[in-house]
């Protein structure tokens, strides 16, 4: 299980060359993890057991929280599936440990969010599902009026929650969905990034009005340049309105397989790269747990974590002196298990020094049938090449970095 470490100083202006300047963001609980704040962006997911199936829920958040999950969601449709979670939270306390929880609640959800808030973390709601408003084919406007009569049954629906949330100190994650927003906000936006950040700002200060401000903010699209400028008019409208909300990062229903794993990088890590967000889900259509390792593949590419070996290694070409792509694979085999080091397998010595300088081990092809050994920028030995990676792992053991699988 992968834990959070405590908030790191922000990069200055004179090394932000070499890192990312996150956007500072207030410290919002979940349980014992904590969003924003400058704490590590969190890894979350969702479990795709039926609430109601207690043994089945708690076995499936296990999995989960076990290879790295910080954060595990739960879908509550009904009063029923709240009160189940009494019984997967205490199972879990009782025979596993207390895992950060959020409950997912939709449609018309108030009583069914209020019951619920006592057993989870944190409670995710969905601005374009909290209240129904039913469509009028012949409407040509929305009046201020309705706007306020609106606004007003939401307050009244979403004041025991907040009250409760409050009171324990617990979280909300205001949830938007480009694919679900109001029908007041679609006729007076569009379907559009407005639309989903007018959304979420509702909700916001009504939040505010009752001084809760444990929120964290997610704006969520099928299409990666919808999510991505969603986002970015979000914090541009919460920096003027002085608003430090931590962000949770996604595309919702990216698909499985290459292309699922390519939409979400494409959309979660172009805003990591430019500082926004602070706790991201990677939503596949396959089992929750191959969520987890694309989600710290994102954040160790960008520098965010190091949960992981970082694997530097050159494209094959002519000069290559060895089979570099079944050399890696072995010296994958045999270190991917380390946390935090930096490896580089470089099949010539015109990529090798030069282009591993940042590595912590080098593993470079430098003569026919050797194989050369680096730490950091110096040689240490030179060996057979069939003794290369049990060599390498000496050079670990001897730095004492190694630990056993």
């Amino acid at each position: 299980m992968q834990t959070l470490s405590p908030p790191v100083p922000t990069p200055t202006p004179e090394t932000a060359e070499v890192g990312i300047v996150r956007r500072k963001t207030r410290p919002v609980p979940v349980g014992s993890i904590t969003i924003g704040g400058g704490y590590p962006v969190a890894v979350q997911s969702m479990i795709n057991e039926d609430t109601l199936d207690v043994a089945g829920a708690v076995a499936g958040i296990r999995r989960l929280h076990e290879i790295g999950c910080e954060i595990v969601r739960v879908t509550v449709p009904s009063m029923a599936h709240a009160k189940a979670m009494a019984e997967i939270r205490e199972t879990l306390e009782r025979t596993y440990q207390p895992v950060p929880l959020v409950a997912d609640v939709h449609h018309n959800g108030m009583k069914i969010a209020l019951e619920v808030s006592k057993y989870v973390d944190n409670v995710r709601i969905n601005p374009g599902l909290y209240v129904f408003e039913k469509p009028k084919a012949d409407r040509t406007e929305y009046t201020q009026a309705e706007f306020d009569e609106i606004g007003e049954k939401i307050r009244e629906t979403l004041e025991p929650l907040v009250i409760s949330l409050r009171d324990q100190n617990k979280s909300m994650r205001i949830g938007v969905n480009h694919g679900s927003l109001a029908e007041r906000m679609l006729f007076t936006y569009g379907d559009t990034p407005e639309g989903m950040v007018e959304s979420a700002l509702e909700f916001i200060r009504l939040c505010e009005d009752m001084n809760f401000y444990n929120l964290e903010i997610s704006l969520k699209a099928s299409r990666v340049p919808v999510m991505i400028a969603a986002n970015r008019l979000m914090v541009k409208r919460m920096d003027a309105l002085g608003m430090d909300y931590p962000l949770h990062l996604g595309v919702t229903e990216a698909g499985d397989g290459e292309y699922g794993r390519i939409k979400s990088t494409a959309g979660i890590g172009t805003l990591l790269a430019e500082g926004i967000g602070d706790t991201i889900r990677v939503s596949l259509t396959e089992a929750p747990e191959k969520e987890i390792p694309v989600c710290y593949g994102i954040l160790q590419a960008l520098g965010l974590r190091r949960t992981m070996v970082e694997y530097v290694a050159c494209p094959s070409c002519g000069r290559t002196l060895f089979n570099l792509e079944e050399v890696l694979q072995k010296v994958r085999a045999a270190t991917s298990h380390l946390t935090g080091l930096n490896i580089a397998v470089m099949g010539c010595i015109v990529n090798g020094p030069g282009e591993m300088a940042d590595a912590d081990y080098g593993y470079v092809g430098k003569q026919p049938g050797f194989i050369s050994l680096y730490r950091g920028r110096d040689e240490v030995t030179k060996v057979p090449e069939d003794q290369g990676v049990s060599a390498l792992i000496d050079l670990i053991k001897s730095d004492d970095r190694w630990v056993d699988p």
